[in-house]
Parts: structure tokens; C-alpha cells; sequence
């Protein structure tokens, strides 16, 4: 791909607040390509999980897009506020201009199985993967310009291609965003944007246990776990001008599995 192809452009990245995620993949594989970038995160929700995040992760990640030549700039935002894109936005044009790309990574994922679901799991669910999700998509499409090169892309998971028993409340809510995938991308096409979805399959972001991380990858065709790097790949391409003919798509990016 060439070099700095996204130059002058502004990405929004959701959900950017430790190095082993998915979102410090993604901001590196987009600055490199010479984008600026805005990100999110969220550290209440990273302290319930056990995984966690330090405090000074989310900016160190900033720091490392800066490194690279571009500028950098966050916030830390609550997606369950539906107030909160708004803001999002109104701080990302102060800061860097008009946002042209779109990277919905955040999500909120909890032990769901029917025998405890309850209406509170699902709304916290709803709240950040759809509703989140669908305000920010909402907000993007109101600002952008115009023109060519508008992108969005949402970050789904597994549960179209096999089940997923105890995270119920999860799947869900990321089925609801490949629905939204096809019908959004057609409503903003006149705009010059594509739209599409990700699934990454199992990635080795830290959340696995050692057994879990084995079994998986010996059930992979390449016998390895997806990196985060695999798919801030695509996504740089997707935003590219390369991916101008790829819209309304949920792309599996799992090695075969």
C-alpha cells in the first residue's frame, strides 16, 4: 500500500485505551499511512475487566502517533451517553479538522448465559455496541462533507458463523451492527462514504486464558491466534482509496477459521 495514502485525512477511533487492543493496532497501522487520528476510551469499564488498562496507556498511544509524523488527540468518552458523540465530534473538529474515517472498535462484553440474563445486561450491551455505534455512524454522516472518501467501519464478532452460548446480550448487540452494516451503507452512499464491518476472529489481545489461546490456535488452518495488527491491516485498507468499491460488507478476517 502506498505510503502516507491517507494523508489529510482525519481518523475517529472508539475503544483506544491499552497497547495489547485491537485500537493501538489500529492507530498505528493509520498513522502510518499518514492519517491524523482522534481516539476514545473509557477507563471504568477497563477496570471491571480483568484485564485492565493503566492509567497512562490511552495517551502513550497518542504519544506513539505523534512519533510517527501525525497528529494525535483523545478523550475519554462514555458510549452509553447518548450525548456522548456529539461531543466526540465537537472535540475531534477543535482539535484536527473534519473527520473523514470512522473506526467504531469500543464495545462493551460481559458473561451473559440465558440462566442470569436479565434486562440490565442488555441494555448496557445495547447501549455502547448498537446504540453507541449507530449515534456515532449518525453524527459522522450529519459532518462529513460530501465528496469521496468517506469511511466508516464497525468492528463485529463471531456469532454469524457459529454460537456463542455465554455471551448472549454480546452477540446480539453485534448482530444488530452487521443489520445496520447493509442498510446504512446503501442510505449514505450518495455521500461518498462506504460502510462496512470487521469480524477478527479470535485475537490475542490478553483477554484469553492459556488454555483457551491454545485450543484455538491449533484449531486455526495457520495454527496461530489473530493478531491485532491482522486487522488494523484491513481496516487501512478499507479507508484507503483502494477500498473505495467495498461498501455494505461484514468481512471475516480469520485466517480460514
Amino acid at each position: 500500500m502506498p505510503a502516507n495514502n491517507l494523508r489529510g485525512k482525519t481518523a475517529l477511533i472508539t475503544g483506544v485505551s491499552r497497547r495489547a487492543g485491537i485500537g493501538a493496532a489500529l492507530v498505528a497501522a493509520l498513522a502510518e499511512a499518514g492519517a491524523d487520528i482522534f481516539t476514545t476510551w473509557w477507563r471504568p469499564y477497563d477496570a471491571t475487566m480483568p484485564w485492565g488498562s493503566r492509567d497512562e496507556e490511552a495517551e502513550a498511544i497518542l504519544a506513539d502517533a505523534r512519533s510517527l509524523g501525525v497528529r494525535a488527540e483523545g478523550m475519554e468518552a462514555d458510549l452509553s451517553d447518548p450525548a456522548a458523540p456529539a461531543r466526540i465530534f465537537d472535540a475531534a473538529e477543535a482539535a484536527l479538522g473534519k473527520v473523514s474515517i470512522l473506526v467504531n472498535n469500543a464495545t462493551h462484553s460481559e458473561h451473559t448465559p440465558i440462566e442470569t440474563l436479565c434486562a440490565a445486561d442488555l441494555d448496557a450491551h445495547y447501549a455502547v455496541n448498537l446504540r453507541g455505534t449507530a449515534l456515532l455512524c449518525a453524527e459522522f454522516v450529519r459532518r462529513y462533507p460530501g465528496g469521496t472518501g468517506g469511511r466508516i467501519v464497525s468492528f463485529s464478532s463471531g456469532q454469524a458463523l457459529g454460537p456463542m452460548p455465554g455471551e448472549l446480550a454480546y452477540i446480539a448487540t453485534k448482530g444488530a451492527v452487521e443489520a445496520l452494516t447493509l442498510s446504512l451503507s446503501v442510505a449514505v452512499a450518495a455521500k461518498g462514504i462506504t460502510v462496512n464491518a470487521i469480524d477478527p476472529g479470535a485475537t490475542d489481545t490478553g483477554w484469553m486464558t492459556a488454555e483457551e489461546q491454545t485450543a484455538w490456535a491449533r484449531e486455526n488452518p495457520f495454527g496461530r491466534l489473530g493478531r491485532p495488527e491482522d486487522a488494523a491491516r484491513l481496516v487501512r485498507f478499507l479507508a484507503s482509496d483502494e477500498g473505495a468499491w467495498i461498501t455494505g460488507q461484514v468481512l471475516h478476517s480469520r485466517g480460514g477459521q
